[in-house]
């Protein structure tokens, strides 16, 4: 059963009406919280990987970079 108010005016819709409504919210639901999972996951996949990439390479850069370096 789902209750709906709006305006001061009460709707009721029952029976197999409100299972098809139900359904659909979740189905939608369900489709929106995997779309932030994934994301979520790709950010997540993204930002390590640029972390696992980046500082090995700056690592790199500045020791090459310390070799060239005149002493002085």
């Amino acid at each position: 059963m789902i209750v709906i108010t709006r305006n001061g005016q009460t709707t009721v819709i029952t029976g197999w009406k409100a299972w098809l409504i139900g359904a659909l919210v979740f189905a939608v639901a369900t489709v929106l919280v995997a779309l932030f999972v994934f994301l979520a996951l790709g950010i997540a996949l993204t930002a390590t990987v640029l972390f696992f990439i980046a500082v090995p390479v700056a690592i790199g850069v500045a020791l090459i970079a310390s070799a060239f370096r005149p002493r002085g």
